[in-house]
């Protein structure tokens, strides 16, 4: 038991990202479990708040000025920052670099320097997979990857220096209801739903997918480690179900799931320059472990 809920007040929590889909997922649960929400999101951000969050949370707006975080910071006074904001690009062009530093890089920095500056000590923070290129040690599949390893660095600094105590976790493939990101399983969904013609590589690169309710548990599960003072310093967990399938075994269990065959053009498409063949077996964090099957998640996700 934490002491916010010994003394029975319900934990704060500041929520970067809030608008991207696990970020929505979470704050839900957060709000559901009684946690008080705020959010910091870009002014010129064109992700709407879910209008079920009207009156619920209260939203900070980040015009770029790292005093305008410590304002944020010092009036949402949080017992845990959840921090999930960031841009995500598999392969950048040249004129996706700046975007990628300020948003992956800029933004963090003045978060931390905000939550230094209030006295906001605990971090749940988000890394990648794909850090770890073919299941080894640090070695960036993409230069996203490679931003989100130099904010560890950063973040480093501040908890030398300032004491504060992190979790990074780093997400795997995620997936779940209500999902409109251009990834792979909503494509897949919507092939089997209409019919589309797909085009994929050659389909033997292995994947790990991770329904988006035990994503979820797993940041409430570091956020409850952070509350109960059982970390000093940072640590970082690979959030992961521990079973890898292949595209076409993936393929497969979409078939199965919704009881149709998919017209997939293998080798359509070729595999990306750094393509994640094998994913990272890294650790896992203690009290934290999946419970949602990928065929169980698949089935919940066709219409009955």
């Amino acid at each position: 038991m934490t002491i916010e809920q010994a003394e029975g007040v319900p934990p704060r929590a500041l929520v970067t990202g809030a608008g991207g889909y696990v970020g929505r997922h979470l704050v839900a649960r957060l709000l559901a479990d009684g946690w008080t929400v705020e959010t910091i999101v870009r002014a010129d951000s064109s992700r709407a708040i879910p209008a079920q969050w009207a009156g619920r949370v209260r939203v900070h707006r980040d015009d770029g000025a790292t005093g305008t975080l410590v304002a944020a910071l010092g009036a949402a006074k949080p017992n845990i920052v959840f921090h999930l904001a960031s841009l995500f690009i598999a392969e950048h062009k040249p004129e996706q670099v700046a975007p990628l530093i300020d948003s992956n890089l800029g933004f963090g920095t003045r978060l931390l320097e905000a939550m230094a500056a209030t006295g906001a000590a605990r971090l749940v923070n988000t890394g990648t997979a794909w850090q770890h290129f073919d299941a080894g040690g640090y070695n960036p599949s993409s230069l996203y990857a490679a931003t989100k390893q130099a904010f560890e660095a950063i973040l480093r600094f501040y908890v030398e220096a300032h004491g504060l105590a992190a979790i990074t976790l780093k997400l795997f493939e995620t997936y779940g209801p209500d999902d409109e990101r251009p990834k792979l399983i909503p494509a897949l969904l919507r092939a089997a739903r209409d019919g589309t013609p797909l085009q994929m590589t050659p389909g033997e690169n292995r994947l790990d997918f991770v329904h988006i309710d035990d994503v979820v548990a797993a940041y409430l599960a570091a956020a409850m480690r952070l509350l109960d003072g059982a970390v000093a310093g940072s640590e970082a967990y690979a959030v992961r179900s521990g079973r890898a399938v292949t595209l076409r075994e993936l393929v497969g269990l979409v078939e199965q799931a919704a009881g149709r065959r998919l017209t997939v053009a293998w080798g359509g498409r070729q595999y990306r320059r750094r393509e994640v063949m094998v994913p990272w077996g890294g650790e896992t964090m203690p009290g934290w472990r999946p419970t949602i099957p990928l065929e169980q998640g698949l089935a919940g996700l066709i219409p009955g």
